[in-house]
């Protein structure tokens, strides 16, 4: 094996576990606004909804890059889930 295919896999395995880290902080950062919305706005059902709904394809997209078993009743990933909402990138920016 040469030095230049083992510093290939190492880059690969870098940027595999930065993509990990990103996806964890995602999925924390969602977290925490779905538990604040419970707590401060329990009335405002839409809110915590579509929040609830970003954290859930956050959580399974953490759960896909982590490798572990999708759910049985889950379906390939949805269009969605593959990319970043419109919502959270404007929150990203």
């Amino acid at each position: 094996m040469s030095i230049r295919h083992t510093r290939a896999e190492q880059d690969r395995m870098d940027a595999a576990g930065r993509e990990l880290v990103r996806a964890e902080q995602d999925y924390e950062r969602l977290r925490l606004a779905y538990l604040t919305l419970a707590r401060d706005e329990a009335g405002n059902e839409v809110a915590i909804s579509m929040v609830g709904a970003d954290m859930d394809r956050a959580h399974a997209a953490l759960q896909l890059l982590a490798g572990q078993r999708q759910l049985p009743f889950a379906s390939a990933p949805a269009p969605a889930m593959r990319s970043p909402s419109r919502r959270m990138a404007e929150v990203d920016s």
